[in-house]
């Protein structure tokens, strides 16, 4: 491994931001599998990267500096290899991650290639330099100032994501890199903080969007998710609108569920809209200004606890079964010096007490949902370890907050 950090399937100060178009005038190369070579086409195409965010917990802004994105049609070549394309960003570029939710991209450059199919992306951060104007990737903190971010030394050789993509001759072929920031910074004890990334590719011709509104519930966390697993997030306007964008769609894939936690600032449960489909180059909606989704109210809980030993660097997710389904409703990552975790704080806990509202997509609007008793305060709480190992244990914060440790 050499040290490499590698990734499983961020407002700029000056970076154009736009709209993700999910169809348009361009014709956009297919997501494709296959061997290491190029020899599946003759000719040139281009390739234009862009990047895109998760909502973050906890914080006020979270700022990585790019400097460029390289791409290889070997999945195991190392950061010295021959054969790499560069799209390097002149100056290096400040990105804020947390600006760029609901479906906001920034595009980070384009380049000529080589027709055929590429296996592996490597994004490369600066590194940060000394004093505080010169921090290249930090944090700010809810509330408080920025700080940085500590990036091993790994990411200087580049972030490896593993992901096919095909570039047709004569085309254009979007990527989109969405880079989740609640997953990738870590707290440690000290009060500093670690970036451990959790990126993915995601090619747009074969990709959706989902949108809707949330009645009163502005900021709300929703996620689109395959059996529990989430592959898009955003947070809701000051409106509750909300677009998740883009979702990867497949013949095998299949729809998502949608989760929707509306959070202790509004004090409502969450709500579950099952089975939702995702359209390649359109979009799908669930709920709009004139039907919302309104929940119930809801007490939310914290659950926190502790990870040992430390260097186990897990990442914790709550979740809740209900409805035959699986879903996710937080994550975080333990820190890395204490192993202690926090969904999320005692000012703002982040799991609500009462029980989900679920309901089945349909295209008339609104999409009845019904509260599922048996789920109100149950959780799972998932700790994963950084070798892979899981541990799962259940809690029930109806009518408390819960403490929950874990050992590796």
């Amino acid at each position: 491994m050499n040290g490499e950090i590698i990734v499983p399937a961020f407002s700029s100060y000056s970076a154009p931001l736009r709209i993700l178009a999910l169809s348009g005038a361009l014709a956009l190369a297919a997501c494709g599998g296959g061997g290491g070579d190029n020899s599946s086409g003759s000719g040139q195409g281009t390739l234009q990267v862009s990047m895109t965010d998760a909502p973050s917990c906890g914080f006020d802004h979270v700022f990585v500096t790019v400097n460029k994105v390289r791409v290889h049609t070997d999945a195991n070549a190392d950061p010295s290899a021959n054969g790499w394309v560069d799209i390097s960003l002149s100056p290096s570029r400040k990105i804020d991650l947390l600006s760029l939710t609901n479906g906001v991209l920034t595009t980070l450059g384009q380049t000529p290639l080589p027709a055929g199919t590429y296996q592996q992306v490597r994004l490369v951060l600066d590194p940060n330099g000394s004093g505080a104007s010169a921090l290249s990737n930090s944090v700010v903190p809810t509330g408080g100032t920025e700080q940085a971010m500590d990036t091993p030394s790994a990411v200087q050789s580049g972030i490896k994501i593993n992901r096919p993509f095909v570039v047709a001759p004569g085309t254009l072929t979007d990527l989109v890199l969405d880079f989740d920031a609640c997953k990738s910074v870590v707290a440690r004890g000290n009060g500093s903080f670690n970036l451990k990334p959790v990126v993915t590719a995601i090619p747009t011709l074969v990709s959706g969007a989902v949108t809707g509104v949330v009645g009163a519930a502005p900021g709300a966390r929703v996620y689109a998710e395959r059996n529990g697993v989430v592959v898009k997030a955003t947070l809701a306007d000051g409106s509750g609108n909300f677009t998740l964008s883009p979702i990867e769609q497949s013949s095998t894939a299949g729809p998502v569920d949608v989760v929707i936690v509306p959070g202790s600032a509004n004090l409502r449960a969450a709500g579950v809209v099952r089975s939702v489909p995702v359209v390649a180059g359109g979009s799908t909606t669930i709920s709009t200004a004139g039907s919302p989704i309104t929940l119930p109210t809801s007490a939310y809980r914290l659950v926190s606890g502790t990870v040992t030993p430390a260097s186990a660097l897990a990442t914790i997710r709550a979740l809740q079964v209900t409805s035959g389904g699986t879903f996710e409703f937080a994550a975080t990552a333990a820190a890395s010096d204490t192993g202690a975790y926090s969904l999320f704080s005692l000012a703002d806990p982040a799991l609500p007490a009462a029980a989900t509202m679920i309901g089945t997509y349909q295209t008339t609007l609104p999409i009845p949902l019904s509260a599922d008793a048996g789920s109100a305060g149950k959780y799972n709480i998932q700790a994963t370890s950084a070798t892979g190992t899981v541990s799962t244990q259940a809690v029930n914060v109806t009518s408390a907050n819960a403490i929950q440790n874990f050992s590796f």
